[in-house]
């Protein structure tokens, strides 16, 4: 009793796994694998509370191989060594099959000292990792394994779970346990997609449940105080970050104020202020642009507000940037003649700069033309004569081209005239 209710509630069939139907679904290819027997070298990845533990676990009972467990945050080198040295002994004389979790942790050094084994089959890999596999995890061992991705577990698939594990709970109590199917609904939509976070729920909704020693109902008030903050998922560092800001940005690229805002509301109830002021000028700079460039000094002010009085009350002035940025009129010409005039730079696609732009105003003794050249435009009509700006080697060169929004065709329609 002492294990949390996740732990004790180990599923003994694949059927009995909630999520996760597109990997273990009748059907499905690492369900076949399972069914199999003959297990490769597998690594789960996904976000945390989502089987990925559940379902290696399950596959190491399956098999006749001796199990070992490591997790990449406490195990060290030696612990590696330690297993290896039971290859080829009576009790590992099947193979052993080694569950690492958060092996995100492990250093190279410790994952090159399992690549011998697993490249000869002595030891079979299932590794588990909340990060990106592709960045975080050893090439030589990627190469070798096959790499399944676990999502957030759908609030209906989360819903069995409960009840099960409101079932388990009266068997170990021996009490009956009243949980009316608002707390269920409440409990699976508030955990994130989160197994592991909805069984903690669970427990303790019983446990501040009211009743008697024999009878218990479990309220909707003690479920809303026990899931209210646990539906979010954030992690400065990790993949779900980078979602969030990504989905953020993307939205106001889009003109969805309503996703916006909801993206905002998730990087400011996990204070992440910075990551909110920082792509929010990003876009207005990028999306925006010349569309409306009077919206550039306006996110700055209002992300200068937001700073300035802190949460919670940042987010009304980044509401305001946020859904005007929305509502603009999109443009990214400046966004993309910058890109192409750095990606000339970086090729080598450029020249000396044209005399007559230069700092300087002498010549040598072997400058049969002297004299700088330089025209002043302010010296003509409407404050504009032709020379040329660009090296000689891409002075034909177009970078920018004029958006269709009404500003930057206003500006076209000026410059057409005059030019």
């Amino acid at each position: 009793m002492n294990k949390p209710l996740a732990d004790r509630f180990r599923p003994q069939s694949l059927d009995d796994i909630v999520g996760q139907k597109h990997l273990i679904g009748e059907g499905k290819p690492l369900r076949k694998i399972i069914e199999s027997g003959n297990i490769p070298n597998l690594i789960f990845y996904g976000p945390s509370g989502v089987g990925k533990t559940t379902l290696a676990t399950y596959i190491a009972n399956k098999t006749n191989k001796m199990l070992k467990k490591l997790n990449g945050t406490t195990a060290s080198t030696a612990d590696i060594k330690s297993i290896v040295s039971e290859i080829g002994t009576f009790s590992g004389i099947n193979g052993i099959l080694l569950y690492l979790d958060e092996i995100q942790y492990f250093n190279k050094k410790q994952q090159q000292t399992l690549l011998e084994y697993i490249e000869n089959g002595s030891i079979t890999l299932i590794a588990s990792t909340t990060e990106n596999p592709y960045f975080y995890v050893y090439n030589a061992i990627l190469s070798r394994s096959t790499v399944f991705e676990f999502k957030a577990v759908e609030p209906a698939e989360i819903e069995k779970a409960v009840r099960r594990a409101a079932s388990l709970l009266e068997q170990e109590q021996g009490i009956e346990i009243e949980m009316p199917d608002s707390c269920v609904r409440k409990i699976a939509s508030g955990c994130g997609g989160d197994v592991r976070k909805a069984m903690n729920a669970v427990e303790l909704s019983v446990l501040a449940a009211d009743g008697d020693e024999h009878h218990k109902i479990v309220t909707d008030e003690a479920v809303s105080q026990l899931v209210q903050k646990s539906s979010m998922r954030y992690d400065k560092d990790g993949d779900e970050h980078y979602d969030i800001v990504s989905a953020y940005q993307k939205s106001m690229r889009g003109s969805d104020p309503n996703a916006a805002l909801h993206y905002l509301g998730r990087l400011l109830e996990a204070g992440d202020l910075p990551s909110a002021c920082r792509r929010l000028m990003v876009c207005a700079c990028e999306d925006v642009g010349l569309a409306y460039p009077q919206i550039i000094p306006i996110v700055k002010s209002c992300v200068d507000i937001a700073q300035a009085v802190g949460l919670p009350e940042a987010r009304i002035p980044l509401a305001d940037a946020v859904v005007l940025v929305c509502s603009a009129p999109k443009s990214n010409s400046a966004y993309m003649a910058i890109n192409a005039a750095m990606q000339d730079i970086k090729t080598g696609v450029s020249g000396p700069v044209p005399r007559q732009l230069q700092n300087k105003h002498y010549d040598g003794e072997d400058n049969p033309n002297k004299g700088q050249h330089y025209i002043y435009p302010h010296d003509y009509p409407n404050h504009y004569t032709y020379q040329q700006y660009l090296p000689d080697a891409i002075k034909n060169k177009v970078y920018y081209e004029f958006g269709d929004n009404k500003t930057e065709q206003a500006f076209k329609a000026y410059w057409d005239k005059i030019k």
